[in-house]
């Protein structure tokens, strides 16, 4: 493996629905990751695989074989519909990715990928969407003592936008963190050869990102009552981006409800930096970061 970090992004979204976020100048999901990448492996490789878009060529387990690390973002293809070739080439490829033994690492359609592909399964939530933060995410008792989550407070805030959920764990999958809306927002699953960390929760979001993802779904986020109408919405967006604008004012983060968790990137990305410095450069054989 080359002594420059490369890892590979599977983002899966539809052309169309990447087309709706650059619509309302919302980063796509590769790019989110890549940019949290680059951020603490400056140095650092991304290829991407835009995986639903038709006819695209699919990594073979010589391919997978080079990268220090593999990436889930969240999608908006429902992992529990097992006759949609999608799901079926993204589920063979965590799969494989588990027999070459090449970390993984995903956020919230991650976190369900990683589950069923290792014989898990996920469900509708029937309490519905947990939509924008979540909140009092908490550390199970093996959560404390895992090290994706060393430096981090063991109750905190997370940006979140899912409708399904994990429902049965696999054997190999360790529970780290729950909430009262979701019961499984972070495992550690280690299966074949390979390990996943995946997390219901987005910290590869901050506040703007989440603000024009409200945008994005704003249909679909009125006719589930999250907003009253369309003012409703754009106040609470104006709210969000002044405070991605100055995120010192107190009566922002009081009416948001947002603390440092959210705002702090070292806090809300410690999940990511943990599994750079203890699962993948070691796995990689690779020099600590400077």
């Amino acid at each position: 493996m080359s002594a420059v970090p490369r890892f590979l992004i599977i983002d899966g979204y539809p052309k169309e629905s990447r087309d709706e976020f650059n619509k309302v100048g919302m980063r796509l999901a590769w790019e989110l990751y890549r940019d949290m990448v680059l951020t603490y492996l400056p140095d650092a490789e991304c290829d991407v695989w835009l995986s639903s878009d038709p006819g695209v060529s699919t990594p073979t387990n010589s391919d997978l074989e080079k990268y220090a690390g593999i990436l889930w973002p969240g999608c908006n293809i429902t992992i529990y519909h097992h006759d949609d070739p999608r799901v079926i080439a993204h589920l063979d490829l965590a799969t494989r990715a588990y027999e070459v033994g090449v970390p993984q690492f995903g956020t919230c359609w991650g976190i369900q990928v990683a589950v069923v592909a290792a014989g898990g399964e996920v469900e509708a939530n029937p309490k519905g969407r947990e939509m924008g933060i979540g909140r009092k995410i908490r550390l199970t008792e093996a959560g404390r003592v895992h090290p994706m989550y060393d430096g981090k407070p063991p109750v905190f805030d997370g940006f979140v936008s899912h409708d399904d959920e994990v429902t049965n764990l696999p054997p190999c999958a360790t529970l780290l963190a729950s909430n009262d809306f979701s019961q499984v927002h972070s495992v550690a699953v280690t299966y074949l050869r390979g390990t996943f960390w995946g997390i219901q929760y987005h910290p590869e979001y901050d506040v703007h990102e989440m603000a024009r993802l409200i945008v994005a779904r704003e249909e679909r986020l009125t006719n589930q009552g999250f907003f009253s109408g369309h003012d409703d919405l754009v106040a609470y967006v104006d709210r969000l981006e002044a405070l991605h604008a100055q995120p010192d004012q107190k009566f922002l983060r009081w009416q948001l409800g947002i603390d440092d968790t959210i705002l702090s990137t070292p806090v809300r990305q410690c999940e990511f930096i943990n599994w750079i410095d203890k699962l993948v450069l070691p796995t990689a054989g690779l020099p600590p970061r400077t």
